[in-house]
Formats: structure tokens, C-alpha cells, sequence
């Protein structure tokens, strides 16, 4: 029995080495560092990182802020309190444009072209939440790659958690900490021109519209709000044959943007074309944005526009507090469930359900 257990072992094509406890290649101190980089952050050491530009402490603290555990929320407004001090001296650009038009790619030849510059650039790129898994593909750092790799840039791909405006729920928080970690320039990515896909107008200080020719009647397709919020068009890929359908679709919007009203900046927005292949004419839209600062400031509108969005954040903010005492109550989840099989049953109608909700919920508020 052994000789045939030798034969068939000898046959095998399977030939198994034995291994070694630690592989002479490897370096002990990599290890040893790279286990002391597992370690658990405190509070505070989250803070100083960021202070010193720690991208680790950084990715750790948007993690914080985007958490919905109602422990990591308060431990991100610490963090946030500690760092708004530091906030506010970035430039902060909102990109949005129609599906294919080349926003990442965009975003990667335009963000590299800054760095170059000598900028801090920091990437919010708002991933798109699918309505029915409630996932997201967070695939934007894949998509810039060379960014990614930049060490004077940061990309932040955040789930849009399917909220209205199409920008994360937690984004004007991130936003706060990057600019506190020392990035003097912010790229907010939306998902995408839907409806009511313009949150982001509410946290930056440039608006920036992307378009392709060729992809159907689009001043037709295209939301009239979503054009009067720009301050700058431009059609993206223009290069090679598409080109010459770029400058037509351009000349076309010029003639639109007359018949919008008034931009309130007092500025007339730049309808061009660009490439971000090619790079072309991505230094004009770096040149418009100046333009558009330097006038908006000498207006003071930019302090006007930055005044009316803190303002608009403690709006925000309310509506967060009361979202998260709602969905947190067992009493309000618990009565929410059996109305909704009143309202399905149409023993009750949705609006009978919500006076029901909305008078618990005040008193429940009243006891706090």
C-alpha cells in the first residue's frame, strides 16, 4: 500500500515546496512599519494630522464625517470645530456637465495642469448612489489614476447617498477639513445635470459646465437652471474631427446665454470649447476663473456669495438634527411603520400619517 501511495505521489504534477517562517526578501523594517501605520487614531491625533497635511488623518476623519453612526457624527463635529478655524482660503470650484462628458478625465488633466502651477489641489469627486442597491461605484480615483498618484493632490470619492442635489451629504464638511490640511484649491465633481442636481452651487465659488457636441438637441435636453448657474461653459472633447461640431455647439449657447438673466457676479459667462485629451484651452479656463475672482471680489460679491452659503449651512444643519432625532427614535420608527401599513391598507392617507408623525415627533422634542 505505501509503494502505491509512493507511485501515485511521484505522478502527481503538483509539486509543493515547503515554506519558510519569513521570507529573506522582505524587509523587517518595512513591516515593522507598515504595522505601525495600523494603528488606531485618537481624536486628537486626527486633528493634528490634518493640521499637518496627514492624508491618512485626513481619509480617516471624511470617513468620520461621512458615517451615519450617530457616535462618529459628534466626533466629526469636534473635528470640524477644531479645523474651521483653518477653512475658508481655498478657491472652490464646482464641475458638473451632462453623463459623458468627460468630467473625471477633465478633472485629471485640469487638476494635474494646477499642480504644475505650484497648487494644492484636493478632488471631491461625488460618486453616484444606486437608488435601488443603495451602492456606489467609487470608481473616480480609478478614473485618475495620475492624479491619484500626484503628491500634490488628494481625491476623495464620496456616495451621493442619493440626496437631491446630487453632492454627498457630508461635502461641505470634507470640503472644510481639505482646506484645512492646506489645499488651496477644491474640484467638487456632482454626479451629474438631473433634476434639481445643483446643491453644489451652494458651497463654491466658480460653476463650471461641461458639454459634448454631437449628443443630441441639447438646448433642448439641457435644464435651463443648470445654464444660468454657469458661470463658464465649455465643450469638452473638442479635438480631432469633432473639433469644428465643438465650435458650432459653443456658437450655439453664446447665442442662448443672451436671452438668461443677469449673472448676480455681474459677469458674463465664457461659452468656449477645450479638450481635456489634448489639454487644449485648459489654461483659458484657468484664466476665466481668475478673471471671475478677481471681479467678484473687487464687487464684493465673493464675500456676499460666501456669507449666504454659511447662512444656507445652518439651514442645512437644522435639517440634518432633525433627520437624525427622526430615523434615530425607536417611538418615531416604530409609529412610522405601523402608519405606513395604514396608508398602504388606505385606512389613513399619506398626509393623515405625516400630522400623525409630525406631532410625536414635537412632542418627543419638547421632553429633550
Amino acid at each position: 500500500m505505501s509503494k502505491e501511495k509512493d507511485k501515485n505521489k511521484k505522478e502527481s504534477a503538483l509539486k509543493v515546496n515547503d515554506g519558510i517562517d519569513e521570507p529573506s526578501q522582505i524587509n523587517p523594517d518595512v513591516v515593522k512599519k507598515f504595522l505601525s501605520q495600523k494603528k488606531t487614531f485618537s481624536i486628537e491625533g486626527i486633528i493634528e494630522g490634518i493640521k499637518n497635511g496627514d492624508r491618512v488623518a485626513l481619509s480617516r476623519a471624511i470617513t468620520l464625517i461621512e458615517s451615519l453612526n450617530p457616535t462618529h457624527y459628534e466626533l466629526a463635529q469636534k473635528i470640524i470645530q477644531e479645523c474651521l478655524p483653518l477653512s475658508g482660503n481655498s478657491l472652490r470650484i464646482g464641475i458638473t456637465g451632462i453623463p459623458g462628458a468627460g468630467k473625471s478625465t477633465f478633472i485629471e488633466s485640469f487638476g494635474t495642469m494646477l499642480t504644475n502651477l505650484g497648487h494644492n489641489v484636493a478632488v471631491l469627486a461625488i460618486d453616484p448612489t444606486s437608488q435601488i442597491s443603495k451602492g456606489s461605484i467609487l470608481g473616480d480615483k480609478v478614473r485618475m489614476e495620475k492624479l491619484a498618484t500626484n503628491p500634490k493632490a488628494f481625491i476623495r470619492p464620496s456616495p451621493s447617498a442619493g440626496t437631491l442635489g446630487g453632492v454627498s451629504r457630508k461635502t461641505k464638511e470634507s470640503m472644510i477639513l481639505c482646506e484645512a490640511a492646506g489645499f488651496d484649491i477644491i474640484l467638487i465633481e456632482t454626479v451629474g445635470v438631473g433634476q434639481s442636481e445643483v446643491a453644489v452651487k451652494n458651497m463654491i465659488d466658480f460653476f463650471l459646465l461641461l458639454l459634448v457636441a454631437g449628443a443630441g438637441d441639447e438646448l433642448q435636453g439641457m435644464k435651463r437652471g443648470i445654464i444660468e448657474m454657469a458661470d463658464a461653459i465649455f465643450i469638452n472633447k473638442a479635438d480631432g474631427d469633432n473639433l469644428n461640431k465643438a465650435k458650432i455647439s459653443a456658437q450655439e449657447y453664446k447665442l442662448a446665454m443672451h436671452l438668461l438673466p443677469p449673472n448676480p457676479a455681474g459677469w458674463v459667462p465664457v461659452v468656449d470649447v477645450c479638450s481635456a485629451i489634448t489639454g487644449y484651452n485648459l489654461d483659458i479656463i484657468w484664466q476665466t476663473i481668475q478673471n471671475y475672482i478677481n471681479l467678484a471680489k473687487n464687487n464684493g460679491f465673493f464675500d456676499r456669495n460666501r456669507q449666504h452659503q454659511e447662512a444656507q449651512r445652518i439651514y442645512d444643519y437644522l435639517v440634518e438634527e432633525l433627520n437624525l432625532f427622526f430615523w434615530n427614535n425607536d417611538k418615531l420608527q416604530s409609529e412610522y411603520e405601523a402608519l405606513k401599513q395604514q396608508v398602504l391598507q388606505q385606512k389613513l392617507t399619506a398626509y393623515q400619517a405625516a400630522t400623525i408623525l409630525k406631532s410625536l415627533f414635537i412632542k418627543l422634542l419638547s421632553k429633550i
